[in-house]
């Protein structure tokens, strides 16, 4: 009997990486979801903290930094509730490579954000990252997709700053007493 070499050895591979995505999607999404989890508790305490400033603050703006970091973090929220939507829409391997490859840079950025502030929510993102570029590597291979990283990159930009226009609206709602650019002058 003759076959092809290359082309069982190929059929193999993609068998393997089929087989194999779905399980690393769903990791994936289990660590998004702590990594949610210890950014909302986090979110609760700087609140707490920022309201108690707010309290006690007699004009100096000594809070700024709580309220940047506080700002940081709900922006984290919102940017990886965005991401968890993404990956919520996924509908089959096909639409992996058109929907996941914007994620990978957010991620990253949000990882260098959160690097000093929470250092394991970084590390948590970054591991993310890898996962989520694996996956896509994966499922390009296999649907022979084409994805444009200048496009994704793009795609990633316009997705940071809308969610960066939405999070200085919650915040400046949250603080309507703090004039946000004195406050950054000090």
């Amino acid at each position: 009997m003759m076959y092809n070499s290359n082309l069982v050895g190929m059929t193999c591979v993609n068998t393997s990486q089929t087989v194999t995505i779905v399980p690393r999607l769903e990791y994936s999404t289990c660590l998004l979801d702590s990594i949610i989890e210890v950014l909302k508790r986090k979110q609760i305490e700087i609140k707490k903290l920022n309201q108690n400033f707010m309290e006690l603050d007699d004009g100096d703006h000594t809070f700024v930094k709580t309220i940047d970091f506080e700002r940081t973090i709900v922006f984290s929220l919102e940017t990886l509730s965005q991401i968890q939507k993404i990956i919520h829409s996924i509908s089959g391997i096909t639409s992996i490579p058109k929907l996941l490859p914007l994620t990978i840079p957010v991620i990253r950025t949000l990882s260098a954000q959160l690097f000093t502030l929470l250092p394991s929510c970084s590390q948590n993102l970054s591991e993310l990252s890898v996962h989520l570029g694996s996956i896509v590597l994966d499922s390009a291979i296999i649907t022979h997709a084409r994805f444009d990283f200048s496009q994704s990159n793009l795609e990633s930009a316009s997705l940071l700053n809308e969610v960066k226009l939405i999070v200085d609206s919650k915040i400046s709602k949250q603080y309507p007493n703090v004039d946000f650019s004195k406050a950054g002058n000090n």
